[in-house]
């Protein structure tokens, strides 16, 4: 049994510390966040006060495939991989108290007619995951016996397999269920170094392994940048969507996620800029035109709430894991976090001398 300090609740540091102490390791995580807690909804954070985690904010899609579309193989490959992963890791959540967490009944590809080219320029690019199934062409009668409430004449493709996940109801089952392990609350970490953390005020935290995944509070040891990121929730009741869809739009990917509770969360704006200020009104108009024109019933939905967040990412948009004797660094998820990260979970514990016999998932 090693003793484990984790820098950093987010979506990597949750999922670590639920996996390691399954595994009978005796883990500590240390975040500024008041509690496991997901934040108050619509809700501007004060200019002195520490920002949530992105995964919050995240829409949670599990879209390895679709994500071809930016990113390189590489990370359509480990979202491929985390799929069977979010599976397993949704059964014992659900075994724990918390069902319904993880759907795979795939995604939907969409394009508008005039833009034909554009998406099949990203087609091409979807043969990154040979492992994977190609994507489905649907006509007409078959994306409305799939989806009956989007547009008619959607150039429209199944891409099998994909799916989603509830990421604030996802964050806090894992924190709920990692018996055990000891939160650190309203604590902030300065430094991560081999064998110990480093808090504001002097205090250390000694360990067998230090683990640093704050995020964009890594730097400057860590290279990153922060991506800023905006979503809307929109409440929809009676509009019937399934399933994830991603539109091929000439300024952003826009994405149409259904949630419980006759919600809809839009977004993929992609701002490079590490601005945290409230949504703009261009990204808002943008993106409830976007989601309008391929579900025409949200013209009186209502808007709960808008959001930002920053994404932590490198120059090469890929997730780094840096290992040596008692400290592991893991970062750079950029706008894959929920997509990726139980794959590089496993990768970064192999690394560590800490993965599970098999690498089986959890």
């Amino acid at each position: 049994m090693a003793r484990i300090a984790i820098a950093g609740a987010g979506v990597l540091g949750r999922l670590l510390a639920w996996r390691l102490a399954r595994e009978g390791h005796s883990v500590s995580v240390f975040d500024p966040a008041d509690g496991p807690q997901p934040p108050v909804p619509g809700r501007v954070a004060a200019v002195n006060e520490r920002p949530h985690a992105a995964g919050f904010t995240a829409a949670g899609m599990l879209s390895p495939l679709a994500e071809l579309d930016g990113a390189e193989p590489a990370v359509a490959r480990l979202g491929w991989r985390s799929l069977p992963l979010w599976q397993a890791i949704g059964r014992q959540l659900a075994n724990g108290g918390a069902p319904g967490l993880v759907r795979t009944e795939g995604s939907l590809l969409l394009a508008h007619g005039s833009d034909r080219g554009n998406a099949q320029r990203t087609l091409a690019r979807l043969n990154g995951v040979p492992e994977a199934p190609a994507p489905q062409p649907l006509d007409a009668a078959a994306l409305r016996a799939l989806e009956p409430a989007l547009a008619s004449g959607l150039l429209a493709w199944l891409l099998p397999g994909e799916g989603q996940l509830l990421p604030r109801e996802t964050l806090l089952a894992l924190a709920e269920q990692s018996a055990g392990v000891r939160w650190h609350w309203n604590t902030l970490v300065d430094t991560v170094d081999a064998g110990r953390l480093r808090l504001i005020g002097g205090d250390t935290a000694a360990a067998d392994l230090a683990i640093d995944t704050r995020g964009l509070g890594a730097r400057p040891e860590v290279p990153l940048r922060g991506v800023r990121g905006e979503v809307l929730w929109l409440h929809a009741p009676g509009v019937r969507l399934l399933r994830p869809v991603r539109l091929l739009h000439p300024r952003h990917r826009v994405y149409l996620v259904p949630r419980p509770g006759d919600r809809v969360v839009v977004g993929a704006s992609e701002i490079e800029s590490e601005d945290r200020s409230p949504v703009s009104l261009r990204s808002a108009v943008e993106l409830m035109s976007a989601a309008h024109s391929v579900l025409p019933e949200l013209a009186e939905a209502r808007i709960d709430h808008l959001e930002t967040n920053l994404r932590p990412a490198r120059a090469d948009h890929l997730p780094s894991i840096e290992h040596r004797p008692g400290l592991l660094r893991i970062n750079g998820l950029f706008r894959h976090g929920w997509m990726v990260a139980p794959a590089v979970v496993q990768d970064a514990l192999a690394a560590a001398g800490l993965a599970s016999e098999g690498q089986s998932p959890p």
